[in-house]
Formats: structure tokens, C-alpha cells, sequence
């Protein structure tokens, strides 16, 4: 079976940092798009970050930019996210996202992914 699962998560003062990792077994996913998400009590699930197989291009939210990096290894099929400066805000259950199968879509939303993990609570405090 496909399992992603994350790790790194905990608690931080404003302006630290953390980096999130996020392991997949079952399958390799060389060739896909892997991605993260947040969710903080009270709000919908927001895109964070991608990491697209065609061109090895990096997506961003606007809030995160500057600040968050994304990365993968594909030799360990992980996807990391390495968090820097950050804000009470950024407070939220992080989940890892994969693509899965090949189409078409955009990268930024739920729909395009096909496995997901259980998350990891990054709290943040004044």
C-alpha cells in the first residue's frame, strides 16, 4: 500500500524555523508532482508549496514565499519543506500531498493530487 508520512513538526517561537519530511513507500513517485498543504483550526485546507516533475519547477502561496523552500529527493522518495522566519499565522496541521497517475490540472489545487498524508501540527508562538 502508498503511505505518506510526515514528520518534523512541533512547537517554535516566532522567527525559528523547522523542516518538515515527508517519506513515501509502496511506490516511487519519479515522474509526479508532490506537494504541501495547511490547515489551521476554523479554515479550509490552503496550498503551501510544490514540486513539479516537468521542469523541476517549485510553486509558492504568497504567503510562504521567500521564507519556505521546497525540495525532494528522489533517490529517498521524500519531499521536504523547509519553514524559516516563522509567524504565529503559519500555525496549521501540514499535510504531504502526491500526484499519483499523470493529467492535467493545476498543481496549486486539491483535485490534482491522489494520495495524501496524515499531517504534522506546527505550532508557532508569540
Amino acid at each position: 500500500q502508498v503511505q505518506l508520512v510526515e514528520s518534523g513538526g512541533g512547537l517554535v517561537q516566532a522567527g525559528g524555523s523547522l523542516r518538515l519530511s515527508c517519506a513515501a513507500s509502496g511506490r516511487s513517485f519519479s515522474g509526479f508532482a508532490m506537494g504541501w498543504f495547511r490547515q489551521a483550526p476554523g479554515k479550509e485546507r490552503e496550498f503551501v508549496a510544490a514540486f513539479s516533475w516537468s521542469g523541476g519547477s517549485t510553486y509558492y502561496a504568497d504567503s510562504v514565499k521567500g521564507r519556505f523552500t521546497i525540495s525532494r529527493d528522489n533517490a529517498k522518495n521524500t519531499v521536504y519543506l523547509q519553514m524559516n522566519s516563522l509567524k504565529p499565522e503559519d500555525t496549521a496541521v501540514y499535510v504531504c500531498a502526491a500526484q499519483g497517475r499523470s493529467g492535467y490540472g493545476s498543481l496549486q489545487y486539491q483535485y490534482y493530487y491522489n494520495y495524501w498524508g496524515q499531517g504534522t501540527q506546527v505550532t508557532v508562538s508569540s
